[in-house]
């Protein structure tokens, strides 16, 4: 069974929403955010830059979201979620993989970082932040104008821009401008059976 070490609004939600959308039985280890903990001997040796999430699947393990979201659909998917590999199709689903991470998380994290660990914030910085988010948002928005998903029917990509909303409706207001077809999006998302366990207590 897969274990899944899991905090509060981090990016370990990817990987649990996965697996509920592919009906994967999984283990759900919750742990503290906390740097005492993040930077402790034992939690540097499953992820060695104290991050969240970390996967174990039986002797195997992995620290980075994005490839466990593909590791997952790899391993398990059979063939569900994604285009067949070595396909343009399957080119434009990795591209916006990678331009969830990569591109849109990158700007919403130094806001989520700035907000946390300097009181006040540097203005200026999350100002940036908050602009070079809103034009990841803005061609999210164009991109699905025409769909009701990034590649017109739901896939991990969708998940793995999931997560990039979720850190924008908490920690910025750039979904109020408008932006209808990502708005919408997001409802639809979020509206999704398997997507309970975005707002789920795994501590309890």
């Amino acid at each position: 069974m897969l274990k899944i070490y899991h905090a509060s609004m981090t990016r370990s939600l990817r990987v649990i929403w996965l697996c509920e959308e592919l009906g994967l039985p999984i283990e759900v280890e919750p742990i503290s955010f906390h740097p005492d903990f993040r930077f402790s001997e034992e939690w540097l040796a499953r992820n060695p830059v104290g991050k969240v999430p970390v996967l174990e699947d039986g002797d195997f393990s992995m620290f980075e979201s994005g490839a466990m979201v593909q590791y997952v659909l790899d391993r398990y998917g059979d063939g569900r979620l994604q285009p067949k590999p070595g396909t343009t199709r399957h080119a434009e689903y990795l591209q916006w993989n990678w331009f969830a991470e990569s591109t849109f998380c990158r700007p919403l994290g130094e806001i989520v970082n700035h907000r946390r660990n300097f009181d006040p914030p540097f203005a200026d910085v999350v100002a940036e932040m908050v602009h070079r988010s809103e034009q990841c948002l803005k061609a999210v928005d164009e991109a699905l104008s025409d769909r009701d998903y990034i590649l017109g029917e739901f896939s991990g990509a969708d998940i793995m821009l999931g997560y990039c909303f979720i850190l924008t409706e908490n920690f910025t207001s750039i979904l109020d401008k408008g932006y209808t077809s990502a708005n919408t999006y997001w409802q639809r998302l979020k509206s999704r059976p398997a997507a309970h366990v975005l707002t789920r207590d795994f501590a309890s």
